[in-house]
C-alpha cells in the first residue's frame, strides 16, 4: 500500500499564506481600524505596539523604525559611535549587521564563529579589541542566542557597549533571561518572514536607557525637535500604523508559534538521526526560537542535496553562502581565507530546511525521508 511518503509533496521554505489564514479575521480588523482612523504614520497603533513589544522584550522602551537595518544604524548613532570607532561583530550573519556599522561611519571588525552554534566565538573577541573599539554586536543567529555571559564580562572589562542583533531571535532566552535584557540596546527586524513579521518592512530597537531613546527617536524622525525645527540632521525611519497594527495582532500569537517552531526542530532532530549531516545544537539553558533550522552537509554534497530535494518539492535555502569578510563590500579589509576558517567552512556546508509554525509532522517526516533517499 502506498504511503504519504511515497508521493511527492510540495513544501515551501516558509508558508506565510498559512499563517495569514490562521489569523485573518484579527488582521483584517486591525488593518481596517487603521484605515478608518487614517493613522498611517505614528499615532495610537504604533504607540500600542511599542508598549506591548517593550513589555515582551523585558525593557522600558521600544522605538519602532522602518526596518531592522535602520534599528542597528540608529542604535549606533544614539550611542555616538561613528567615524574613527571600531565595532566588533561576527563573520557569519546577514550583511545588514556589518552594513549598519559602515552606515554609522565606523569600521567593522569581524570575529570567527563557534562551529557548534554559528554565533560569535567568544574566546576570540578580546584579541580583536583596540583603543578604537566602542561596541560589540553579537548576533543571535537562526534564533540561537549568542553566549552572552562571556560577552558581558568582556564588555565590562573593556568599557564597551553591547548592541544585540536579534533580527532572527524574537522571544529567545539565555539562562532564563530575555536576550534584550542582556544588551544596552537590542535591535529587531519584522521583515515578513521573521518569527514576528509585518506585512512589509519594519523594525524596532529596545532599551532601558532614557537618553538613548530620546536621541534615537529624534534621529529617526529627521532630527526633529518640534514641527519644522530640527536639532540635527537625521533620517526618515518610522514604523507605520498598518504594520504596527499587524504586529500587535501577531504578538499575541508569538509564544504559541515559538513553541511550535521548537517542537518542529526537535522532530527534525529525531527524524534526521543517523544521517550524515549535523543538526542544530543549543547552548545549555537557552530557549532557541528556530527562525531557521540549519543543518550541515559535509564533503561538498550540499548543492547535490538541494537539487535532489527540489525535485521532490522541498524548498531549501543557504544562510549564508558567503561569510561577511569575504563579500566584495569588504575587500578593502584585505582578509585572507585563513582568517576565518570556521565561517569559511560553514558557508560551504550549511543548508536551511523548511521551518515555520504550521509545518506538520508529516511534512517533516517527508523531508527527512527524502534526505535519507538522496544519493549523496
Amino acid at each position: 500500500m502506498a504511503t504519504t511518503l511515497d508521493r511527492t509533496m510540495s513544501i515551501p521554505f516558509v508558508d506565510l499564506k498559512a499563517q495569514y489564514r490562521s489569523i485573518q479575521p484579527q488582521v483584517d480588523a486591525a488593518v481596517a481600524a487603521v484605515m478608518k482612523d487614517a493613522a498611517f504614520i505614528g499615532g495610537p497603533f504604533v504607540e500600542e505596539f511599542e508598549r506591548a513589544f517593550a513589555r515582551y522584550a523585558g525593557t522600558k522602551h521600544c522605538i519602532g523604525v522602518a526596518n531592522g537595518t535602520d534599528a542597528l544604524f540608529i542604535a549606533l548613532k544614539a550611542m555616538g559611535i561613528g567615524p574613527g570607532d571600531e565595532v566588533i561583530t561576527v563573520a557569519n550573519s546577514f550583511v545588514a549587521t556589518s552594513e549598519a556599522i559602515g552606515m554609522a561611519g565606523a569600521e567593522v571588525v569581524f570575529v570567527d564563529i563557534n562551529p557548534n552554534t554559528y554565533t560569535i566565538d567568544v574566546t576570540q573577541i578580546e584579541a580583536k579589541i583596540t583603543k578604537k573599539t566602542k561596541a560589540i554586536i553579537p548576533v543571535h543567529l537562526y534564533g540561537q542566542p549568542a553566549d552572552m555571559d562571556p560577552i558581558l564580562a568582556i564588555a565590562k572589562k573593556h568599557g564597551l557597549r553591547i548592541i544585540g542583533d536579534a533580527a532572527q531571535a524574537h522571544g529567545a532566552l539565555y539562562k532564563g533571561q530575555a536576550i534584550a535584557t542582556l544588551a544596552d540596546i537590542t535591535c529587531f527586524s519584522f521583515y515578513p518572514g521573521k518569527n514576528l513579521g509585518a506585512y512589509g518592512d519594519a523594525g524596532a530597537l529596545v532599551t532601558d536607557n532614557d537618553e538613548w531613546v530620546s536621541k534615537a527617536r529624534m534621529f529617526a524622525n529627521h532630527g526633529r525637535t518640534s514641527k519644522y525645527d530640527h536639532g540635527i540632521e537625521g533620517v526618515n525611519s518610522r514604523l507605520d500604523g498598518i504594520q504596527a497594527a499587524v504586529l500587535t495582532v501577531k504578538l499575541g500569537h508569538i509564544e504559541d508559534w515559538t513553541e511550535r517552531r521548537r517542537k518542529n526542530a526537535y522532530r527534525y532532530n529525531e527524524a534526521l538521526k543517523g544521517l550524515d549531516l549535523v543538526t542544530p545544537r543549543e547552548l545549555e539553558n537557552v530557549r532557541a526560537v528556530y527562525h531557521l533550522y540549519v543543518v550541515r552537509v559535509p564533503n561538498g554534497r550540499r548543492e547535490k542535496l538541494q537539487e535532489f530535494l527540489q525535485t521532490k518539492g522541498i524548498s531549501t535555502g543557504v544562510h549564508y553562502p558567503i561569510a561577511l569578510p569575504f563579500l566584495g563590500a569588504y575587500n578593502h579589509l584585505g582578509h585572507a581565507r585563513t582568517d576565518f576558517p570556521e565561517s569559511l567552512q560553514a558557508s560551504g556546508e550549511i543548508v536551511s530546511l523548511p521551518m515555520f509554525p504550521e509545518l506538520t509532522e508529516e511534512q517533516i517526516q517527508y523531508v527527512a525521508a527524502q534526505i535519507s533517499n538522496a544519493s549523496l
